[in-house]
């Protein structure tokens, strides 16, 4: 058995805490909805008890949770999931695409929620470098 990647794990274990954010979201309601900058309409959808924002929502759960656990597979914790290698590659550009695109959206936009768009924007940079550095460290022994 090969050594648990630490940088890997700390990738899936940012990837859980997302999941577990978006829950609370879904969980807690509206105060939770505008915390995170969901956006108003959000909140007030569910204030009055509608479906939609936890539809919207437990999508983003299960992908953020299975993010997670491809990067548990590829720091060892658990054993190789299908796709591992070029899942994890995916996930990486991913998060740092949605980094990137969200900072230019900020800066060139300058949307009224432009605070959620930077502080979004750069946690998935950190969540992307996380991933890449952890790939780069866990390569070698895949």
């Amino acid at each position: 058995m090969r050594p648990v990647d630490p940088l890997l794990l700390s990738a899936a274990a940012l990837s859980a805490l997302a999941a577990s954010l978006h829950v609370g979201c879904i969980v807690f309601g509206a105060p939770w909805y505008r915390f995170f900058g969901a956006g108003e309409r959000m909140a007030r959808l569910a204030e009055a008890g509608d479906w939609r924002p936890a539809a919207v929502t437990a999508p983003i759960v299960v992908v953020l949770s299975a993010w997670s656990l491809y990067a548990l597979s590829g720091a060892g914790a658990i054993p190789p999931l299908p796709g591992l290698w070029p899942a994890l590659l995916a996930i990486a550009s991913v998060y740092t695409l949605r980094g990137l695109a969200g900072v230019a959206y900020a800066a060139l936009r300058r949307p009224r929620d432009r605070a959620f768009w930077w502080w979004s924007s750069a946690i998935c940079l950190v969540f992307g470098a996380t991933h890449w550095l952890g790939i780069a460290e866990a390569w070698p022994r895949r």
